[in-house]
C-alpha cells in the first residue's frame, strides 16, 4: 500500500570531518525530531556520515564501514522505532574495494530496503581515490512511493534520472555535497530532471567549510505541475536547515498531462522516440 500524500523531510547538515560517531549522533537526532513533524521519508546529504574532502584513500578508510554495518543498523533501529524511511549518504568498505554509497533504511523486514554506489564521481574529495559505482539502477517500491537514488554529480546525466523513470520511479532522491561552484544544480538541473520525468526529485546538499571548500546549501525538493509551478520547497543557502514538503506519489504516474482537452496534451514517457536515440548508448 502506497501512502496518499507523503510528507518529506531535507535535512541540510553540516557533518564534522572524519567524525563518525558525533555525526551519526546528530543525525539520530534529526530523525527523532524530522518524525515527530510526521515525516515518513528523511533525506540526508552525501557522506553525512563522514565528510568528503579527503586527501588520499588511506585518510578515509577509518570511517568506511560495510553495508549492513554499525551505523545502519543504528539507522534501521530508529527506522523500525519510529515508522520511517531514511535515505543517507557514506562511504563503503566492501571485499573488492570503497565507494560512495547511498543507502535505503526503512521499519520493515531486515531495514535495508536499497543501496546506490556513485556511478559519475568528479575529481573532488574522496572520489578521486574510489571505486566506480558497480549496481544496476534500480527502483525500491516502498509504502512511501517508489524510489530512485543516486549521488550528486549523477544527477548531471539525464540518463540516469530517464532510467530510473523508466523503471516506473515516483521519487527520485540525489543526496549532495555541491561546493559553492555548483549552483547550477539547485536552480536548474533538479527541476529539470523532475520536469523531463514528471517525477519528485530531492536533492539535499550539505553546508559548512571542509578543508577549503565551501558547500552551499539550497536543497531542493521539485516536481512538474503546468498549475502549480516545480519548485515545491528550497533549503537555505549555507547554513544548517531543514525543508519539508508534502507529495503525491501517484500523481507522478500519471504522466499524460492535459493543459486543455485534445489541443495540447503531452505524455514525457510515451511520446518519446528511442529508436532515434541509439547513439547516447554508445560506450
Amino acid at each position: 500500500m502506497v501512502y496518499e500524500k507523503v510528507k518529506i523531510a531535507g535535512v541540510q547538515m553540516g557533518p564534522e570531518f572524519c567524525d563518525k560517531q558525533r555525526n551519526l549522533q546528530k543525525c539520530l537526532e534529526k530523525i527523532e525530531e524530522t518524525a515527530t513533524e510526521k515525516a515518513k521519508l528523511i533525506i540526508f546529504p552525501e557522506c553525512a556520515l563522514t565528510g568528503y574532502m579527503f586527501y588520499s584513500l588511506e585518510e578515509a578508510l577509518p570511517v568506511c564501514e560495510p553495508i549492513p554495518g554499525p551505523s545502519t543498523n543504528k539507522i534501521i533501529d530508529a527506522c523500525r522505532k519510529l515508522e520511517v524511511y531514511v535515505v543517507i549518504g557514506l562511504l563503503e568498505r566492501d571485499i573488492d574495494g570503497c565507494y560512495n554509497s547511498v543507502v535505503l533504511l526503512g521499519p520493515e523486514g531486515e531495514g535495508l530496503v536499497g543501496k546506490h554506489r556513485k556511478l559519475h564521481r568528479p575529481r573532488l574529495g574522496i572520489d578521486r581515490f574510489l571505486n566506480d559505482g558497480n549496481l544496476p539502477l534500480t527502483v525500491y517500491d516502498t509504502n512511501v512511493g517508489r524510489i530512485g537514488m543516486g549521488i550528486c554529480y549523477d544527477l548531471m546525466f539525464a540518463e540516469h534520472s530517464r532510467v530510473l523513470a523508466l523503471k516506473e520511479a515516483d521519487i527520485l532522491v540525489f543526496p549532495s555535497n555541491w561546493p559553492e561552484t555548483g549552483k547550477v544544480y539547485p536552480d536548474y538541473i533538479v527541476p529539470t530532471r523532475a520536469i523531463e520525468n514528471h517525477v519528485y526529485c530531492v536533492a539535499v546538499n550539505r553546508v559548512g567549510n571542509e578543508k577549503g571548500t565551501k558547500f552551499s546549501g539550497s536543497s531542493i525538493i521539485a516536481y512538474h505541475d503546468f498549475n502549480k509551478g516545480v519548485i515545491l520547497t528550497k533549503g537555505k543557502p549555507y547554513e544548517e536547515d531543514i525543508i519539508y514538503a508534502e507529495i503525491e506519489p501517484l500523481k507522478a504516474r500519471l504522466k499524460e498531462q492535459v493543459i486543455k482537452p485534445k489541443e495540447h496534451e503531452v505524455d514525457l514517457i510515451k511520446d518519446r522516440k528511442p529508436q532515434f536515440y541509439g547513439r547516447v548508448c554508445q560506450v
